[in-house]
């Protein structure tokens, strides 16, 4: 596992970064240390932004679990989305609004921002 570098996730962050400043949102702020350290917080309007990669979030259009090792994937990836519903019920108790874009869904950059500004203006 610690030879496993994610190095695909912070690429999937600067696009989403672009996006947002392609369309002039403002008022964010990146890894605030809030629980699930969320990509993206908007704090005037309580809005967080996690930007999830499709492997390690387990994407049902895009995930495929390795071959090798293929139970220990599985439960890992299975820990990562209960660690992400837990973390989504404990901001969501604290008042904010809890967005997750998938790494796949940036293929569609159009769709991804009118989920974020509607969130953001709700």
């Amino acid at each position: 596992m610690s030879r496993i570098r994610g190095k695909g996730n912070e690429r999937t962050e600067l696009r989403m970064l672009a996006l947002l400043r392609a369309q002039k949102v403002s008022g964010w702020r990146r890894h605030l240390p809030l629980p699930g350290t969320p990509d993206f917080a908007f704090l005037e309007s309580k809005v967080v932004l996690f930007v999830d990669g499709c492997f390690w979030h387990g994407c049902p259009d895009c995930y495929q679990p390795p071959k090798v090792n293929r139970a220990f994937w599985l439960a890992k990836v299975d820990r990562n989305q209960r660690r992400d519903r837990r973390v989504d019920r404990e901001l969501r108790g604290d008042g904010w609004k809890v967005l997750r874009i998938r790494q796949c869904a940036l293929r569609v950059p159009e769709r991804v921002m009118r989920r974020v500004l509607k969130a953001l203006h709700a």
